[in-house]
């Protein structure tokens, strides 16, 4: 009998398997709904060349918090363990795309607030948790202010070329028409996406929070608001520009600058806790 009850406790997964089982299916679930939406909104092509509206920052972060939540072997999991990771894959089961990142963030949440589990357990949570607001709230919160972001960004392309700007819309520079800036072209999900960035590396490299920190994240944001707005005030230039610069391939080599200089300040802002470990 006592051999019988160690073969049972052995196969009972961990609270880290457990929940990295029901992190993989909201996460995969929600990425797929994503990429789905793009390929019928715009085509195949397209939606390749835009990485189906899927950022490499967010499918980074889902490998990393994933990752780390998979390496917890601290517990077993017990009865509310398993009565929680059902009712989420219930949620996630909805026909709704939203609904998988909701139970994501609910289950980070769960973690955090729970003193059980290693650092690991809750550092990937933290990663999980930022990941929902690229791919959920801040979505949200821009259809209540699209009107106010959409013109902070038309206010600094306006700025930069020098015309005329009314609401969303700024004059070209040629004065050959006029530029619309639209949810899809705003600063605010590149803004949301840096800062993921920012939280997947410091809690990949183990890092410390410090009053610091706070200069690190307005930098990486200042950088992709920088380049987001040159991006639009080059296209702002004439039709022309807007032609050449207003497409999926252009979007990808500005998303990958972006990519690239969010990173590296990051990584310039953890060094200390990357070197202290190697």
């Amino acid at each position: 009998m006592a051999r019988g009850m160690a073969a049972i406790l052995r196969s009972c997964p961990t609270r880290g398997e457990l929940y990295a089982g029901v992190f993989i299916i909201g996460c995969v679930n929600g990425l797929a709904a994503k990429a789905i939406s793009s390929v019928h909104r715009i085509g195949w092509q397209d939606a390749v060349l835009g990485t189906f509206d899927v950022s490499a920052v967010v499918v980074a972060a889902c490998f990393a918090g994933i990752s780390l939540v998979l390496s917890d072997r601290t517990e077993l999991a017990g009865p509310v363990d398993v009565a929680l990771a059902a009712l989420l894959l219930l949620i996630i089961a909805l026909p709704i795309g939203a609904a998988s990142w909701i139970a994501v963030a609910m289950l980070g949440l769960y973690v955090l607030s729970s003193q059980q589990g290693s650092q690991s357990l809750h550092r990937g949570a933290v990663i999980l948790l930022a990941t929902t607001v690229p791919m959920l709230w801040s979505r949200l919160i821009f259809d209540l202010f699209a009107k106010y972001v959409l013109a902070i960004d038309a206010l600094l392309v306006g700025w930069m070329l020098g015309t005329d700007r009314h609401a969303n819309m700024v004059e070209f520079a040629d004065h050959s028409g006029t530029l619309a800036i639209f949810p899809s072209c705003s600063s605010l999900a590149n803004v949301s996406l840096g800062l993921l960035c920012w939280i997947t590396i410091s809690e990949m490299a183990g890092h410390r929070r410090r009053a610091q920190d706070i200069l690190w994240c307005g930098l990486v944001c200042a950088c992709v608001v920088a380049v987001n707005v040159l991006r639009m005030s080059l296209m702002g230039l004439s039709y022309a520009h807007y032609s050449m610069l207003h497409s999926p391939l252009s979007e990808l080599v500005v998303n990958f600058i972006i990519l690239i200089l969010v990173a590296s300040i990051s990584l310039l802002g953890v060094r200390r806790d990357i070197f202290s470990r190697a």
